[in-house]
């Protein structure tokens, strides 16, 4: 799983085509997308990944982080609990 953060919606929307269309590339079959309409949140999965991609007001109030124990600083660098 792969979580990320675009700046505004549009680039999120960027982001999630060009990926679909770099893992169909890549031989990944069936690459589903949803939320591309909003732009806020966009989950494509592409069987062997999935890819959570966000604004950044939407990353922070969903905190996918949070239930792998991972602490997400101001800078955006993900750091494990466990680690310090």
């Amino acid at each position: 799983m792969v979580v990320a953060t675009g700046r505004s919606s549009r680039q999120v929307v960027a982001m999630a085509e060009h990926l679909r269309e770099r893992l169909k590339a890549g031989g990944a079959r069936d690459v589903a997308m949803e939320g591309a309409p909003r732009g806020d949140w966009i989950l494509i999965d592409g069987g062997d990944v999935v890819v959570h991609l966000f604004r950044p007001e939407v990353r922070e109030f969903y905190g996918l982080e949070k239930m792998w124990g991972v602490e997400i600083p101001p800078n955006g660098a993900a750091k494990d609990k466990q680690d310090g």
